[in-house]
């Protein structure tokens, strides 16, 4: 199997990062859009999504009964699945790939609850290199006031009760997603992330994104539409399943 850096596909494959509030989906779902719009075939894989292990998920959610490790091992799965379905092929065929956290949330995540860094990354050797990898930097007060006003109630493992940083889930939230945005930081340097101010008016991030996307273009095919039968058709009936799928549970 490849490892990091060394994939040569004609195709594009760009993610975005952050912690939860940064506003990253909201982006990354107005370039699909753009991008659709101006013609090009694009597919969207977004993270914990693949149908392979989210039974397991939701039951070790449900009885409390995942470890760091074993929190780290499932989504390695869950994005080796995909990586396999939903990623590599369309870029093989020269198509658009855009994904709603990439490896670097398992790397800032699972470290934030102190699984060995060094190990997390080996773990996702086989991932391929993005064309290019934004980051949504927002401050962690406005980060956590987007997400705490809208949630009557935080979940077990999203609060990362199971560190036992506090006994209020709230302040254990805020405390873990401080140790998140401190592994992500560390991460721009090392992975050239792109830095995203996500406090900026939603039109002048997107703006920004387009114009740092655009250059990367040139002599990606555009296809008004899938033609019946073929690889890129297949795929794409794939990934829409998976998508429907990951939304209804």
């Amino acid at each position: 199997m490849e490892t990091y850096g060394l994939h040569q596909y004609p195709g594009k494959l760009f993610v975005v990062e952050g912690v939860d509030g940064s506003g990253k989906s909201t982006q990354i779902a107005l370039l699909r859009q753009w991008l659709v719009s101006e013609g090009y075939t694009v597919f969207f894989s977004e993270w914990n999504s693949s149908p392979l292990v989210k039974k397991t998920t939701r039951r070790g959610k449900k009885k409390q009964m995942l470890t760091p490790t074993t929190f780290s091992l499932i989504h390695a799965t869950d994005f080796a699945d995909r990586t396999e379905h939903d990623i590599i092929p369309p870029l093989k065929a020269g198509a658009i790939v855009l994904a709603d956290r990439y490896i670097y949330t398992a790397f800032a995540r699972d470290v934030a609850r102190n699984v060995d860094r060094q190990w997390v990354r080996e773990l996702y050797q086989f991932a391929v290199q993005p064309t290019r990898a934004f980051y949504f930097r927002v401050p962690l007060d406005i980060s956590l006031g987007r997400i705490l006003s809208n949630r009557s109630e935080l979940k077990y493992y999203e609060a990362g009760m199971d560190l036992e940083l506090h006994s209020n889930p709230r302040e254990s939230f805020g405390l873990f997603q401080k140790r998140i945005v401190a592994e992500y930081e560390k991460m721009i340097a090392e992975y050239n992330l792109t830095v995203m101010d996500a406090t900026l008016p939603i039109p002048e991030q997107q703006r920004m994104m387009r114009q740092l996307v655009a250059p990367h273009l040139e002599g990606i095919r555009r296809f008004r539409q899938l033609i019946p039968g073929t690889e890129l058709e297949h795929i794409a009936h794939r990934a829409d399943i998976v998508h429907s799928t990951s939304h209804s549970q």
